[in-house]
């Protein structure tokens, strides 16, 4: 049988012009999408180079030790510094032929700085910065309350040159704030950490020493994990400083900061009062630094021989060590301890009853 007849055959003229419209149309197509995709490749080159709107705002930049240039850039692009990280951003950096010449450091870059100029100051040596070291004990008061006592205001005027009055003023104002430890309203007192701050000369004022005391409180309590701690307790953070600070103030001997929060838990839970002077002394009625007869019989809310429960505030500055004491108690029946002499340096005696605790006293203090 016959096949049916082609009337278009592959060789057919026609044929092939359509073939060839089809593969031009699709060349055109194709040539379109690429002019349009190296257009918006260059737009987005183009917006990158661009530095962002500047605000009025100066990022501290830090270029870590070892840091490549895809981990600045990435750094850059995360802090605001430039508009884009990633492959652009990287394409630009290798671009200006600086990105071997990096160095590590610190740097002033205000927001809205050219990509360029970036370049320029993270690739120059750190200008160097004057500093002032200031050291703070532990267990101090914010401000002192009779002639010649120590307090964080009066070391922080001998070490920065910083009024004493005008740190102290701030610092007790309530004013300053560390949610969730310290609320917003209250003085400050306890929560200002005693450690060595290596701080920028430039500038340099009350409000910028408390609150980088107040941030490495921060940094502490959250490690201790401050707020678990202290619901473990059942009580607030601020309770918890309050106690620490107590400890603070009494313990002389690493060892004995534990069994000392444990008196002071077993007499809150008990009802009795704590009986530490120590927190009579933070309110003294006749402030020379010693308690008298009629400083004893004060009946002020820090005498805490008179009124149980914990003082209205912390007495003083608390270091990680009674922190971490406050947060673990050691577990004993003591309700009593006193200072021992005879038994060394610093060290207490401790008792169950206030029998055995008389007996301590007439051993240790000979009365």
């Amino acid at each position: 049988m016959d096949e049916a007849p082609t009337y278009l055959a592959r060789t057919d003229p026609e044929s092939d012009r359509r073939r060839r419209r089809i593969a031009l149309i699709a060349l055109f197509v194709a040539f379109c999408l690429i002019a349009v995709g190296i257009a918006a490749a260059n737009a987005t080159y183009q917006r990158c180079k661009e530095p962002p709107a500047a605000d009025g705002r100066t990022v501290s930049f830090t270029v870590q030790d070892g840091a490549t240039g895809e981990d600045v850039v990435a750094s850059l692009a995360e802090q605001g510094l430039i508009r884009c990280g990633g492959f652009v951003g990287n394409l630009l950096l290798r671009g200006s032929g600086m990105a071997n010449t990096l160095r590590s450091g610190s740097y002033e870059i205000p927001v809205g700085t050219s990509f360029n100029d970036i370049l320029a100051i993270v690739t120059a040596a750190p200008r160097s910065v004057k500093t002032i070291r200031l050291t703070v004990p532990e267990g101090l008061r914010i401000a002192a309350t009779y002639p010649n006592e120590r307090s964080i205001a009066t070391v922080v005027e001998e070490q920065t040159g910083v009024k004493a009055d005008a740190f102290a003023k701030l610092a007790e104002s309530g004013k300053l704030a560390l949610p969730p430890y310290l609320p917003k309203g209250r003085s400050a007192e306890g929560f200002l950490f005693p450690n060595t701050y290596q701080l920028v000369k430039k500038g340099l004022d009350a409000k910028t020493i408390a609150d980088t005391m107040l941030e490495e409180f921060g940094t502490e309590a959250k490690e201790l994990d401050l707020v678990a701690g202290a619901k473990a307790l059942d009580l607030t953070p601020y309770e918890v400083v309050t106690v620490a600070s107590m400890i603070e103030r009494e313990a002389q001997v690493d060892s004995e900061r534990a069994l000392i929060a444990g008196v002071i838990y077993n007499r809150l839970n008990s009802g009795q009062a704590l009986g530490i002077d120590a927190t009579l002394l933070y309110a003294d009625p006749t402030p020379d630094g010693t308690l008298s007869t009629s400083d004893l019989a004060s009946t002020g809310p820090y005498n805490t021989r008179i009124h149980a429960g914990l003082p209205p505030t912390p007495i003083a500055s608390p270091g990680r060590k009674s922190l971490e004491a406050a947060l673990h108690p050691e577990t004993t029946d003591y309700l009593y301890y006193v200072l021992c002499p005879p038994d060394g340096r610093g060290v207490h005696r401790f008792a169950v009853t206030y029998a055995e605790h008389l007996a301590n006293v007439r051993e240790c203090l000979g009365g």
